[in-house]
């Protein structure tokens, strides 16, 4: 499957408390997130373009490749994604979050594989904890957790049914690209992550790594 990706790299890293864009965090073998992030897909042929979308102050610390480059972001993630498809010319486009580097080839390959058959799915996992539904502080239902799963990135989906999404709900407020997607009427699907692939968010996140 032929594809392009759009790397969500913005963002100040606030909650992270490091002072800086936390996709430029160094690991322990000395390279970025970022970088960690990006190499999957450098290495999968499969991969026609990168998209990176990153702050204007940042760009000249992106990695150079020929299948990647730098755009600029926007005011929300979905402002920055937005922009990112502008420069989609592939079949199908994944949209990951630049500080999940953890991601498997084989998680990979197995969405590429869905994302041909069902044209949207979306990256998750199954809640580990008992899930409440709550409304001003009072619980109102216990909600059976096997129907729960947590969203990760990458997401995949044919590029012209996201574009127009986007195009559709470009004033709407959403908190991923499955939720714009459904909200729309499309039909996405689940692909069960088997693999940890955490979003690096907080301080402690960033201990060890």
């Amino acid at each position: 499957m032929n594809y392009d990706v759009i790397i969500v790299a913005s963002g100040k890293g606030e909650r992270a408390k490091l002072g800086y864009n936390k996709v430029f965090f160094r690991m322990k073998d000395g390279k970025t997130v970022l970088e960690h992030t990006l190499s999957l897909f450098l290495e999968d042929e499969e991969c026609r373009n990168i998209i990176v979308v990153t702050n204007e102050e940042y760009m000249k610390d992106v990695p150079q490749h020929e299948k990647l480059f730098c755009i600029t972001g926007g005011k929300e993630r979905k402002d920055s994604v937005a922009n990112g498809l502008k420069f989609v010319n592939s079949e199908y486009v994944l949209i990951h979050d630049a500080v999940r580097p953890f991601l498997r080839k084989e998680t990979l390959e197995q969405l590429k594989t869905e994302t041909e058959i069902h044209k949207a799915v979306c990256l998750g996992h199954m809640s580990g904890d008992t899930v409440k539904l709550v409304e001003d502080g009072k619980i109102l239902e216990t909600v059976d957790r096997n129907r729960v799963f947590l969203a990760e990135t990458p997401q995949a989906f044919r590029s012209c049914d996201i574009q127009d999404a986007y195009e559709k709900r470009k004033d709407s407020f959403f908190t991923d690209d499955a939720s714009l997607m459904e909200s729309l009427g499309y039909e996405v699907h689940i692909l069960i992550d088997e693999y940890d692939n955490p979003k690096l968010t907080k301080k402690e996140d960033f201990i060890g790594i």
